[in-house]
């Protein structure tokens, strides 16, 4: 199948764009490449493989490629409540408006496989778990354009997933998201303050969210129309939990709660990923595997661009 693909050279798309070139596929990636970094290596050994440098926000682009492919995955995000607060309107232009527009051109005959948040779900009710149906309650910039994003694809009866927050080694690595950054600490600082360390998450392996998109496509007729969770089952765990967790790989990893303050990310929530599951998805990445991953990984990179050690 012919695969257009907007920020396909972000964190899931340097997994997501070479195992789709190996299963056959032809693959256009549409992406800034404003990092200068070489995340798309592994893909260029592909024939099939056609970057195009370029913003996904350009409706003439959109135009002339949409038509032009079976299978439409968008990307491209500002993502994560800062970053979304730091630049409002590259927030609403590429996370809302550029999704609506590319939907827009859509065909009921090409497939559209969308990756949004679940952090649409806000503030939950305890320990009452979050499905497909429970209300939608976004506390960022980030969550509302996501979920207006979604409604859009919806609408054009595709798939979208609400990702758990994600974590594990990719070509274009993200230190910033939870399991990633506490590892980080774990590894090079040894400790870490959390504040609100009761919150709870859900999470989910890069790799297992690639594996989502691969088995909608697979399945797409019948799973069309439909939101699904995605996220590992085993781990809706708070913070505190967490950096239990990464303590059994890191025995001298020392965590403690701020005495003041509070988190800005208010989101705090369990869900489920039953629906998703009940159509044949399994998850291979639990984080008793995704931790030691992280671990192996970070030994390999250095963050000291303006140290002198």
């Amino acid at each position: 199948m012919k695969i257009l693909i907007t920020g396909g050279a972000g964190y899931i798309g340097s997994i997501l764009v070479p195992i789709l070139l190996e299963q056959g596929h032809e693959v256009t990636v549409v992406d800034t490449f404003g990092r200068g970094d070489t995340a798309m290596a592994t893909a260029c050994q592909f024939e099939g493989f056609n970057p195009i440098r370029h913003d996904c926000r350009d409706e003439r682009l959109l135009d002339d490629l949409v038509p032009r492919h079976d299978v439409l995955i968008p990307l491209a995000a500002l993502v994560g409540a800062p970053l979304c607060k730091e630049d409002p309107i590259a927030a609403q232009t590429t996370n809302q408006d550029a999704v609506v527009a590319l939907a827009r051109r859509a065909s009921t005959q090409q497939m559209l496989v969308y990756p949004t948040t679940n952090s649409g779900y806000g503030i939950g009710q305890g320990d009452q778990f979050c499905t497909e149906e429970t209300p939608l309650n976004p506390i960022s910039l980030y969550g509302v354009t996501k979920m207006a994003a979604e409604n859009a694809v919806l609408d054009k009866r595709g798939i979208s997933f609400r990702l758990a927050t994600v974590f594990g080694m990719a070509p274009r690595m993200r230190i910033d998201l939870l399991v990633n950054d506490f590892t980080w600490r774990a590894v090079t600082d040894r400790a870490v303050v959390l504040f609100e360390s009761h919150f709870k998450r859900n999470f989910i392996h890069v790799r297992d969210v690639v594996k989502g998109f691969v088995h909608g496509m697979e399945n797409y007729e019948s799973m069309r129309g439909e939101a699904y969770n995605l996220g590992l089952s085993s781990a809706n765990l708070s913070k505190w939990e967490l950096c239990d967790k990464i303590k059994e790989y890191v025995p001298a990893f020392v965590y403690i709660e701020a005495p003041i303050g509070e988190d800005p990310d208010k989101r705090d929530y369990v869900v489920s990923n039953a629906k998703l599951e009940s159509t044949g998805w399994t998850p291979d990445w639990t984080l008793d595997r995704g931790i030691p991953e992280l671990i192996r990984g970070y030994k390999t990179l250095r963050n000291s661009r303006y140290a002198n050690v």
